[in-house]
């Protein structure tokens, strides 16, 4: 190799931490970047834009425990892009949480608020924690501590978190008002996914699983898979997973099998999924629901069914199981459900996946409507909300499936397609500066 080609590799090599070897969420993200790139153009040129998050912030939460005892948790807070807009992404509280994770959420949420065209960015935030360890109290802390040691990048037109794994409307509500009180005045468009009578948006709740449903059901009808009657299984059973199984329920399929953090369940004939949702909020989980039989966790995989909707965490389909399930439709609730080994499998045995950044863009959907209607003060009813929801989920879905029978390709790199242009379209119109 000349020096000067050797120059331009190390010019444009990724730091070790973001390389593909290193898998992970953001590895995958790397290798979605790398499969729609060919398709880019001339907007190719900015294609490392995608492989750099802008900004990462790591920080030290210390906490004062019940006891009196001093504890440390590591957060995250990623702004993967900015171009189109400021930083949007939710906070999440997990055990398991890395820096891999939180830089790939952020930058599927780049891609999904593309997608979905709303202007916004990309970013996500996180803590190391398992938030079932704390007291109330103690979580309220680790809250306002967290929201203090992000504050100097997030804002109401800088970055703007939002419920997530493990996090509420409660805690959005800690958040906004603690990073009020250092700004010294009430920021109610800081976060979205408040309460109500915080400047919280009506139908914000059900958005996540109500997009799962409405660009579910459409890609259904394109396919000739009749909803009514179809068998519907889903994994993770909680503000996604739980609203799309009763949204199906009521359209009239029937959600044979659900899985959650700690069982599975199943019954031919369709669960009672309103019994099954009392169920779990009163015990924590669908496991030895007496209106069903227990199915071992591995054999959920195995569910005879027409839909599946993965909607808990990262990476459970892969190549290891992808082969063994039977559905002719999975539309992808969680963020990253579906490796790209599990992803080629699927798409030769003929199965249609609706990709998380569009299947699941609902949420931050009726998130944008929350900030326009604080920065106005004006609020929509929830059928106003609804309706214009599922108008834009529906208009994503079909610019999505006419670039996927343009080029030939799926529904995920169709979406990347769609959302990587418009994001590298608004890089080149900026420039850079200096």
């Amino acid at each position: 190799m000349s020096d000067t080609l050797h120059g331009a590799a190390t010019r444009h090599a990724l730091p070790s931490y973001l390389d593909h070897d290193r898998l992970g969420p953001w590895g995958i993200f790397l290798q979605q970047v790398d499969r729609v790139t060919p398709y880019l153009g001339s907007l190719a040129r900015w294609v490392e834009t995608l492989k750099r998050p802008k900004r990462i912030l790591i920080v030290d939460v210390p906490i004062q425990l019940d006891d009196g005892t001093i504890a440390h948790f590591e957060g995250y807070r990623v702004q993967h892009n900015t171009s189109r807009g400021p930083g949007k992404g939710g906070v999440r509280y997990h055990q398991d949480v890395t820096l891999s994770e939180v830089m790939a959420l952020a930058a599927w949420m780049s891609i999904k608020n593309a997608a979905v065209n709303v202007p916004f960015g990309g970013a996500k935030g996180g803590i190391r924690v398992d938030p079932r360890r704390l007291s109330l109290p103690e979580l309220e802390r680790l809250t306002r501590r967290y929201t203090s040691e992000i504050g100097l990048i997030i804002g109401p037109t800088k970055d703007i978190p939002a419920p997530d794994v493990n996090t509420n409307e409660r805690v959005m509500a800690w958040m906004m008002d603690t990073y009020s009180m250092n700004v010294g005045e009430t920021a109610t468009g800081v976060v979205t996914g408040k309460p109500i009578s915080l400047g919280g948006s009506l139908g914000r709740h059900e958005a996540t699983g109500r997009g799962v449903f409405t660009v579910g059901a459409e890609a259904a009808r394109r396919i000739g898979l009749h909803v009514a009657g179809a068998r519907v299984a889903v994994q993770g059973f909680g503000n996604v997973g739980g609203i799309a199984a009763r949204l199906f329920a009521e359209a009239g399929a029937r959600v044979v099998a659900v899985q959650d953090h700690a069982g599975c369940v199943y019954r031919e004939a369709g669960l009672d999924i309103p019994a099954l949702l009392r169920h779990a909020k009163a015990t924590g989980s669908v496991a030895d629901f007496a209106g069903a039989e227990p199915l071992a966790r591995d054999a959920f995989w195995d569910t005879p069914c027409d839909i599946l909707i993965p909607a808990a965490l990262e990476q459970q389909i892969t190549e290891a199981n992808a082969g063994r399930i039977q559905a002719r439709l999975i539309i992808e609730g969680a963020n990253g459900p579906t490796t790209p080994a599990a992803d080629d499998i699927l798409t030769e045995r003929g199965v249609l996946v609706v990709p998380d950044v569009i299947a699941n863009a609902g949420g931050v959907t009726v998130s944008y409507f929350e900030w326009v209607q604080d920065f106005s003060s004006f609020f929509w009813s929830e059928q106003e909300i609804n309706e214009r929801l599922v108008a834009i989920m529906k208009g994503a879905l079909d610019a999505v499936w006419q670039v996927a029978d343009d080029k030939g390709v799926t529904l995920r790199t169709a979406t990347f397609i769609v959302a990587c242009e418009r994001i590298l379209r608004a890089r080149d119109l900026r420039g850079l500066y200096p």
